[in-house]
């Protein structure tokens, strides 16, 4: 008998990483029924990922409103979640990462004893407030899957540390290497967007935790190299959350070389991202995207729940301290040695078929296999 299952997304990271999931199990026709649910958390960007993986959703709670807090996100995906979950009648329900819609998603799992499978299982900063308030929500969702779907062996050993079973957790590679590789089959060319400087710079910036001062510093040390150098060029898709917005635009809306745009689509970002030189960033995906490219990456976070990449040397922490971007920076555009050691890093987040790994470990869990897969090695 198929078992029903239902894909749970609502932010674009979230689709990035389990568009390519949901197209692995259509293919699975035999064993799974699988559809899409849309939370909306992110309404546009959501659809532009999901539109480009041509993935259709057959629910969608409507979830954006103006203004709103995690609280209100949360109050209102379990409500309406739960509507759908007792409507379906799913056998496994698959969240991703650390968002609100994830934790919303695995709450109304738990509450209807439907098994969880968390995707990106296992990711920590050990400080609870940073990413706030990320490192709670992907916590949580751990507490509630009964399937820990872990990017990497380290992932692994925060799990086991913890106290999970280590039956119940498979590494699997990360999905967003799958995504990547999809689109970059494509043939896609370098973006109009990119000028034509020896240095263009990508810059995506929008964590809760660097809010008032810190977005202050970062778009400062942007500014200043910027001004230092003629040959760069900063790209910066601003999110579109006002906070981040009104300082993007006050601090650097006038800086001749800095070009602010709408936030890109999928397959137009990975044109960005595959035609920079460097990315400053926050975000957790771009940590694994970037190295699979050959592109050194600066995070603009005091602690990363991705250590790997820091580790291997691809990815380097600078946090929202104005001097130590400008310095390292600074360094990427004037030293050859030093670029070329973070550019020819090896990316440990995957090989493109961490999809197909999550399909196997599904049919383990179901008793449809009766061989537990391999894990992913890096």
């Amino acid at each position: 008998m198929k078992k029903k299952i239902i894909i749970l997304m609502g932010t674009r990271p979230e689709a990035i990483k389990l568009c390519p999931l949901y197209l692995a199990l259509k293919k699975e026709r035999k064993h799974f029924s699988t559809l899409a649910v849309s939370t909306g958390q992110h309404r546009e960007m959501l659809a532009q990922v999901a539109a480009a993986f041509k993935v259709p959703f057959r629910h969608d709670l409507k979830l954006m409103r103006r203004k709103q807090t995690p609280c209100d996100i949360a109050a209102r995906a379990i409500k309406r979640f739960d509507a759908i979950v007792r409507a379906e009648k799913p056998d496994m329900i698959i969240v991703q990462g650390d968002t609100t819609t994830a934790f919303s998603g695995a709450v109304v799992g738990f509450y209807n004893r439907v098994a969880v499978a968390h995707v990106e299982a296992g990711l920590r900063t050990f400080d609870r407030d940073h990413p706030f308030p990320e490192e709670f929500n992907r916590k949580a969702a751990s507490v509630a899957a009964r399937l820990n779907l872990a990017p990497t062996p380290s992932a692994r050993r925060n799990l086991i540390a913890e106290g999970y079973e280590k039956d119940t957790i498979f590494v699997t590679g990360n999905t967003v290497i799958d995504a990547l590789k999809t689109i970059t089959a494509r043939g896609t060319g370098r973006s109009p967007l990119l000028a034509n400087r020896k240095h263009n710079i990508l810059v995506t910036i929008h964590r809760r935790e660097s809010w008032g001062e810190g977005l202050k510093n970062i778009f400062t040390a942007i500014r200043t190299i910027a001004d230092r150098h003629d040959d760069a060029h900063v790209l910066f898709p601003v999110h579109p959350n006002p906070v981040v917005s009104k300082a993007a635009h006050e601090i650097l809306g006038r800086t001749a070389n800095v070009t602010l745009t709408k936030p890109l689509g999928y397959l137009d970002f990975v044109d960005v991202m595959r035609g920079a030189y460097l990315i400053l960033t926050d975000s957790g995906g771009v940590q694994e995207e970037a190295p699979s490219l050959g592109i050194p990456v600066l995070v603009a976070r005091k602690v990363t729940e991705r250590p790997e990449a820091v580790r291997a040397g691809c990815v380097k922490l600078v946090g929202s301290d104005r001097r130590a971007i400008v310095r390292n920076m600074q360094r990427l555009l004037t030293d050859k040695r030093a670029y070329a050691t973070m550019q020819r890093a090896v990316n440990p987040y995957g090989d493109g078929r961490a999809s197909a790994r999550i399909v196997r470990a599904m049919k383990y869990f179901f008793g449809i296999r009766r061989k537990r897969p391999q894990d992913f090695k890096p």
